[in-house]
């Protein structure tokens, strides 16, 4: 595993993490906490450190998974991330709540739902740029960073273009910009990143493997269950990213490399990119998820195909 330093944050994190929005349930099965443990034993001796979650992943059921296992070991062992201005209420089925109020509440159940007295990162999660804005909800923020609940602030972007958001970093005093980012959707490196290096601001790049097109697992024609938030993508623009990904497959993966190694390896190579979080359903997926890291530094497709070799 390699680490970088995660924008003008004092933390070091893996350059590959643990996305767990499949945690909460609405990734085709729920997860049992044998399950989780067993995904999140194979992160630590892979050597990642870096957890992403939110409060809307389930009923706090990601974080609570999460904290089950955490409050067993080292706390300090662990970078985490949580999110913050949604409410779970079913399968798919959220409400946004954005007054300082309900944010403070909700920062309040994530702490108890990952049974820590501290979030390493706490994110705006892909809000509008009017709940944004407001200066109280910051404020309230900034209160709780300096009573020690929060260690760092960060932004995690609805749009994979909101510059507006992004440009504000530096204002609110958010250090880190989570964002859509992989190799069928490259509009961050438009204008997104280019803000987040003028800043400074460290950058997680979330969905990298294309909501699992880029794993290698799909062909053309896949389908996917009722209860895979998948099944919710428009048929036609699905069948066309599958076609690209077959593409990719056949020009752009070196012979003999995993897809979904190369996928996040391409992400990374991105001097904007400080790390990945890709979701994971089983150990073999975070085995293959943290190959990546072998390839970071590798600035050609061929140096990744030696390496592989």
């Amino acid at each position: 595993m390699k680490y970088r330093k995660l924008g003008k944050t004092n933390m070091k994190v893996s350059v590959i993490g643990v996305g767990t929005w499949q945690f909460g349930g609405e990734w085709g099965k729920p997860f049992t906490q044998e399950e989780a443990d067993a995904i999140l034993d194979e992160a630590k001796a892979c050597g990642i450190n870096l957890i992403d979650t939110a409060e809307c992943y389930g009923d706090h059921t990601s974080e609570s998974l999460i904290g089950s296992y955490i409050s067993r070991g080292r706390r300090e062992d662990w970078v985490i991330a949580t999110k913050f201005g949604h409410k779970f209420h079913a399968h798919l089925d959220r409400s946004q709540e954005w007054s300082p109020q309900a944010v403070l509440a909700q920062l309040d159940a994530s702490l108890k739902a990952l049974r820590t007295d501290y979030i390493d990162l706490y994110q705006f999660h892909s809000g509008t740029d009017e709940a944004f804005d407001q200066d109280e909800l910051w404020t309230l923020l900034d209160k709780q960073v300096q009573a020690g609940k929060i260690r760092h602030l960060g932004t995690s972007i609805g749009s994979n273009d909101n510059l507006h958001q992004t440009d504000a970093s530096e204002r609110v005093n958010s250090k880190v910009i989570q964002v859509v980012y992989n190799r069928l959707d490259r509009k961050p490196e438009e204008r997104v990143f280019p803000s987040c290096e003028r800043q400074g601001l460290g950058v997680l790049a979330r969905v990298p493997l294309a909501s699992g097109y880029l794993s290698g697992k799909y062909n053309p024609g896949a389908s996917f269950a009722e209860n895979d938030v998948r099944h919710r993508h428009d048929q036609e623009q699905t069948r066309l990213k599958l076609e690209e990904v077959k593409r990719i497959r056949e020009h752009e993966v070196p012979e003999g490399m995993d897809m979904a190694t190369w996928a996040l390896a391409w992400c990374l190579k991105h001097p904007a990119v400080s790390a990945v979080i890709p979701g994971c359903k089983s150990r073999q997926q975070v085995i293959s998820n943290a190959a990546a890291a072998r390839y970071v530094g590798e600035g050609h497709p061929q140096a990744w195909q030696e390496a592989n070799a």
